[in-house]
């Protein structure tokens, strides 16, 4: 764990939309999480999607943080780390760590032994046992690369992590399959990236949504295999809709642009997050 220090939080949008309701709570609570103990509050933005990336949800995410009334302390861009995780990646290759898979979504989609996950299907493995000549054979093919979770909890053992309200969680990585690490239209996953980041930025508490709660194991597996510091995590509830679905850019969630365009005060709706 992280030994005693100033407390450092971050919330970490992606450009591809604008923010609603549910980031707002994130960042609030990330922001006065640091502040209310003297301590940082960093953005991140995470716009390694170079295809749905744009420089105007950029733009908005800064205008609607700045509407709540929250500053930041320091601000990156996923975009200037790329070179971070090509050498996370090539690691944990030279370690056997890490394998080719050329499936398509579709493939795992359909596959009969995909068991689902929290966040969909868990990958049923396909391509792990592929020979060196079969690996060759299929090179051309668009790929993206995947952790051997198998190998890696042989290499980390049983691992922990704290959460707030949780406590002390046992990890249980294995069920969330051989994840993503890096494929052709990402150069690092969401678990990669996610991890590296924090440990660069001296993260010292992760405040996130309960929807994440989950992916941590795999993150805790990550930070062991790397030599990284755990940080202290903080999943929050969800902000849900009339149907108790939680928020999302692509159900048409109301965004925070859309709420101060029909007269809504940003610092008001700020406060009245924190009261409740």
């Amino acid at each position: 764990m992280l030994s005693d220090g100033p407390v450092v939080t971050r919330f970490a949008p992606s450009p591809t939309g604008r923010l609603h309701l549910g980031h707002a709570v994130s960042a609030i609570r990330a922001h006065d999480y640091a502040r209310e103990r003297g301590g940082r509050f960093l953005l991140r933005i995470e716009d390694i999607d170079g295809t749905r990336s744009r420089p105007e949800f950029v733009a908005g995410i800064l205008e609607d943080l700045t509407w709540l009334g929250l500053r930041w302390d320091s601000l990156v861009f996923q975009s200037e780390r790329l070179a971070t995780y090509d050498v996370a990646l090539e690691a944990l290759k030279a370690r056997g760590l890490v394998y080719p898979c050329f499936c398509t979504r579709a493939e795992i989609a359909a596959s009969a032994s995909a068991p689902q996950g929290d966040v969909g299907p868990v990958y049923p493995g396909i391509c792990r046992g592929l020979s060196a000549d079969e690996v060759a054979a299929r090179a051309h093919l668009a790929h993206c690369w995947r952790l051997d979770m198998a190998k890696a909890v042989a290499v980390t053992g049983v691992l922990a992590w704290h959460d707030a309200i949780a406590g002390t969680v046992v990890a249980d990585p294995l069920a969330q399959g051989d994840v993503v690490l890096a494929r052709k239209d990402a150069p690092a996953s969401y678990h990669l990236a996610v991890t590296l980041d924090d440990a660069a930025q001296g993260v010292t508490d992760v405040v996130r949504g309960v929807d994440l709660f989950t992916v941590t194991d795999v993150h805790r597996v990550l930070q062991a295999l790397l030599g990284l510091p755990v940080p202290a995590y903080h999943h929050h509830p969800l902000v849900v809709d009339a149907a108790g679905r939680r928020l999302a850019k692509r159900d048409g969630a109301l965004s925070l642009a859309e709420m101060r365009d029909g007269g809504e005060d940003g610092v008001a709706l700020a406060a009245r997050v924190r009261s409740g």
